[in-house]
C-alpha cells in the first residue's frame, strides 16, 4: 500500500512564510531600538557561560529582554560567538550593538594612574590593593621586580650586568588602560617598556657634556629633579644647579634623597641629625655623587630637564614657598634667599 504525503494548503505555507517573516521584521526592528538603560551599567560573563546564562545576566541588570534577545541571537547565529569578559552598555547603545560588542570581545577598559614622583613601593601597593586587577605579585619587592619582570632602561634585551638592581624609578608614570582581570605584573612590563622607550629617545637628544656615564644615571638625576620642584619652568634650573655641582665635586646637598633613605623612619619632620646621619647611603648631604639609585618615578618633563639642564650658572637654589624656587650663583646670595624664604621653618 503506497503511502500518501499530505500537501499543505498553499493559503497555509504563505501564511507561515508571512509570520516567519513578519517575526524576523519584528525582530530585527526590536534589535534596532535604544535598550532601556538610563546611565552606563557593567555587566560581567565568566568564562564558559552559555548563551542562556549571558541573558540571565543581562536581564538581571536590566539590560534586555531575555528571550527576544536569545532569539535575535539565534537569528544571527551569534549565540556561540559571545566571548567572556566585563562589558558596559551606554544609553542609546541597541541589542544589535550589544551583540556584536559581545562578539567582539569589546570589553571594558578600566585606568590605572601612575602619579608622577610616586616610588615603586607605593606603586606595587596600589595595584596590589585595585580589585580591577589580577595580584601576580605576590610578596615580591622592588628589588625582586628587577629579575621576575626582566625590568630594563633601555629598548631591546640586555645582559644580567647592565640590568639595574632595584626597580626605583623604572615605571613611566602614565595612564594606562586595562581590562578587568588583567595581571599586575603585565601593567608594570608594559610601564617599564614605555619608561625605557622615553629614557632612550631623551638620551639620544642629551646636551653635550653632562656628568652622567649612562642613561640609568640620568633617570636618577631625573627622580631627584622631580621630587625637587613641580614648577616645570624650575625643572630645567633645578637639573642645571645638580649637573654643575656633580661637574665641580660638590655635594648634590638634596632634601628629597634623604627622606627617601630615611622610608618609613621619615615621619615629616627632617631635622638636622638626619643631614649629618652618616648611614644613610641616599644622603646627599654627607655622600658625594649621585645617590645609589633614582629615588621616584620621573615623569617625561624631568627626564628630558636632567638630559638638557639649563646653563645660567646657578649653584644653590630654595624654595619661595609657593611651588618656585630662588636660583643663585654665589653661596653668599644662596644664604640671604635662604633667611627671606625659609627662616624659622627647619628648627632642626
Amino acid at each position: 500500500m503506497r503511502k500518501r504525503h499530505l500537501l499543505l494548503p498553499a493559503s497555509i505555507v504563505v501564511a507561515g512564510l508571512l509570520f516567519l517573516a513578519g517575526a524576523n521584521a519584528y525582530l530585527a526592528h526590536w534589535a534596532a531600538q535604544p535598550l532601556p538603560v538610563a546611565e552606563r551599567v557593567s555587566v560581567v560573563i565568566e568564562r564558559g557561560a552559555p548563551f542562556s546564562t549571558v541573558t540571565e545576566v543581562l536581564e538581571a541588570a536590566g539590560v534586555v529582554a531575555p528571550r527576544l534577545f536569545a532569539l535575535r541571537a539565534k537569528q544571527r547565529n551569534l549565540q556561540a560567538s559571545v566571548r567572556s569578559g566585563e562589558y558596559t552598555v551606554a544609553p542609546g547603545d541597541t541589542a544589535d550593538i550589544l551583540l556584536e560588542r559581545l562578539v567582539r570581545g569589546d570589553v571594558a577598559l578600566h585606568r590605572f594612574r601612575i602619579v608622577e614622583g610616586s616610588t615603586a613601593a607605593r606603586l606595587v601597593a596600589r595595584l596590589r590593593e585595585d580589585e580591577r586587577l589580577r595580584d601576580d605579585l605576590g610578596d615580591i619587592d622592588p628589588a625582586g621586580l628587577v629579575a621576575h619582570l626582566e625590568l630594563r632602561t633601555s629598548p631591546g634585551d640586555r645582559v644580567d650586568s647592565d640590568r639595574p638592581t632595584h626597580a626605583e624609578g623604572l615605571f613611566f608614570p602614565d595612564t594606562y588602560h586595562f581590562p578587568r582581570g588583567y595581571k599586575a605584573s603585565a601593567l608594570l612590563a608594559r610601564a617599564n617598556e614605555k619608561l625605557a622607550d622615553v629614557l632612550a629617545a631623551a638620551w639620544t637628544k642629551r646636551s653635550a657634556d653632562l656628568p652622567y656615564a649612562t642613561a640609568y644615571e640620568a633617570l636618577i638625576m631625573a627622580s631627584i629633579v622631580e621630587k625637587e620642584t613641580g614648577a616645570a619652568a624650575d625643572r630645567p634650573r633645578v637639573a642645571g644647579v645638580f649637573a654643575r655641582r656633580l661637574a665641580s665635586n660638590m655635594r648634590l646637598q638634596s632634601d628629597p634623597t634623604v627622606i627617601y633613605g630615611l622610608g618609613d623612619r621619615f615621619d615629616g619632620d627632617l631635622k638636622r641629625s638626619h643631614l649629618r646621619a652618616e648611614d644613610n647611603p641616599y644622603n646627599t648631604y654627607r655622600r658625594y655623587g649621585l645617590p645609589p639609585t633614582p629615588i621616584s618615578l620621573p615623569g617625561r618633563a624631568a627626564i628630558e630637564a636632567a638630559l638638557n639642564p639649563q646653563d645660567d650658572g646657578a649653584l644653590y637654589f630654595v624654595s619661595r614657598g609657593d611651588g618656585t624656587s630662588e636660583f643663585s650663583r654665589t653661596l653668599a646670595d644662596h644664604n640671604a634667599a635662604v633667611r627671606r624664604y625659609q627662616l624659622g621653618r627647619r628648627d632642626g
